[in-house]
């Protein structure tokens, strides 16, 4: 959960008689020319601190406006890019760039608020835009099937773990465990290791414990909220479950440590020295764990969500300022197509990530059904730097996996969660029922007050 970089940007006059038309006058940022050049803003740009990746992205810019020679793109260096502690702020200013960044999570507000433009006369030339999966696409569309921003990637939970570790504790790390009894069997043996070794790791703080909780429920067939989205709906026997395997677990069996209160941010170090059996996270925890911790591709493996009824689905993309004028969502779009949409391009350009040592074939972003599902698993497989046969289990069960997208306010109602994950791993003798009751109601009073 990415400043400037161009000087390019002209600043036109903005006159009271100003007509909204293709060569329109004016948006909160950007411009359209007299003579039909555009400018727009792109937020998410990669930081310095990301050499590789912004190198890349500024090089894809330069590409595409050699390729369009009447748009110019101003990207904006913005990390986090969807900080929310700035983002509902920037957006209420007005002082959103033209297109910007959002995570799947924040996509209704904005759309729900007015905040993005409709930009479904607008995307009917992109190439494979039928192919992408519908629960992808669908994120952006509003009830009545209007879009209002384009996909980047997207991602489902699985569960990630050590292969040394699980050949050390007797099991097959081919053959992931793909109930939470097994989980559990499997985290006990593991832990049985010694020498610091945790079992299985879980998230308790920082909103992302409640993330954690969704997922886990959704796996055993649960839901956090109604069908109509205006009342909690996991104080149930699934989201009990989810509980008390926690507690078993962490106090029966002491599989999961004593250090509680963990965030990703904790729990990718411990995989990453060898310390970590298991924990449920998405493909993209894989480059992070060998990169910054010192974790191995050939040592590292993800297989299915446990409980096999459902996987949680997450992802982000981009959205339109509501001010942007006509040429200038007509411009944003294409440069969408371009970067984010286009095989052999922008974050699909396979061959130049594995000359950089970048990191191909892993899962993840899978965006496609189709022909462009094939077309993008072939050029996968012939650029592959990575271990793909980690992943079959995985992949495998995506096939047939239902994916349910995150619960309206999500991350308000994963910081009442995170009390509720928090409780179990820090207390042994914590009330399950009394933690689901009490964060009912706030969820509850929560989703009144939208």
């Amino acid at each position: 959960m990415r400043t400037p970089t161009s000087s390019r940007l002209a600043v036109l006059a903005v006159t009271a008689g100003c007509v909204l038309t293709l060569v329109a006058c004016s948006s909160s940022s950007g411009s359209t020319s007299a003579n039909g050049d555009v400018s727009i803003t792109v937020n998410c740009e990669p930081p310095t601190s990301d050499p590789i990746d912004r190198k890349n992205f500024t090089d894809d810019i330069a590409s595409f406006e050699k390729s369009h020679p009447t748009i110019q793109i101003t990207p904006k260096d913005e990390y986090p890019c969807d900080d929310p502690k700035t983002f509902e702020a920037k957006l209420a200013g007005g002082q959103m760039e033209n297109v910007f960044y959002v995570y799947d999570t924040d996509v209704a507000q904005v759309i729900n608020n007015g905040q993005a433009a409709d930009i479904s006369s607008y995307i009917s030339g992109v190439k494979g835009l039928d192919d992408i999966q519908p629960s992808t696409l669908s994120v952006f569309k509003d009830s009545s099937g209007k879009y209002y921003g384009l996909p980047k990637t997207n991602y489902s939970m699985g569960l990630i773990y050590n292969r040394s570790l699980f050949t050390q504790a007797g099991l097959d790390p081919n053959t992931p465990p793909t109930t939470w009894a097994q989980v559990q069997a499997d985290s006990k043996k593991i832990s049985a290791l010694g020498n610091g070794i945790v079992g299985y790791a879980d998230y308790s703080s920082g909103n992302q414990g409640g993330w954690h909780f969704t997922a886990e429920i959704y796996s055993r067939g649960g839901s956090m909220v109604t069908s109509d989205g205006k009342h909690a709906n996991f104080d149930t026997a699934a989201g009990k479950a989810v509980l008390q395997n926690l507690q078993q677990m962490r106090w029966t069996d002491n599989s999961m440590g004593s250090k509680q209160l963990l965030t990703q941010s904790d729990v990718m170090p411990m995989m990453g020295s060898g310390k970590l059996g298991m924990y449920i996270a998405a493909p993209d925890n894989l480059p992070t764990i060998v990169k910054q911790y010192g974790g191995s591709y050939d040592n590292l493996s993800i297989g299915p969500m446990p409980g096999a009824k459902a996987t949680l689905l997450g992802g982000d993309g981009y959205m339109f300022n509501v001010k942007d004028t006509a040429a200038q969502i007509q411009a944003g779009v294409q440069w969408l197509e371009y970067e984010n949409l286009t095989p052999g391009l922008g974050q699909f350009n396979y061959q130049r990530a594995a000359a950089e040592k970048t990191p191909v074939g892993l899962p993840e972003p899978d965006l496609w059904n189709g022909a462009m599902a094939t077309s993008d698993a072939q050029a996968k497989a012939k650029y592959a730097n990575v271990p793909q046969q980690n992943y079959a289990a995985f992949q495998a069960a995506m096939q047939t996996l239902p994916g349910k997208i995150e619960p309206p306010d999500a991350q308000q109602i994963y910081s009442v969660l995170d009390n509720v994950m928090s409780g179990v791993l820090t207390s042994q003798n914590a009330d399950i029922n009394g933690l689901l009751s009490d964060a009912s109601t706030k969820v509850n009073t929560l989703l009144a007050n939208q």
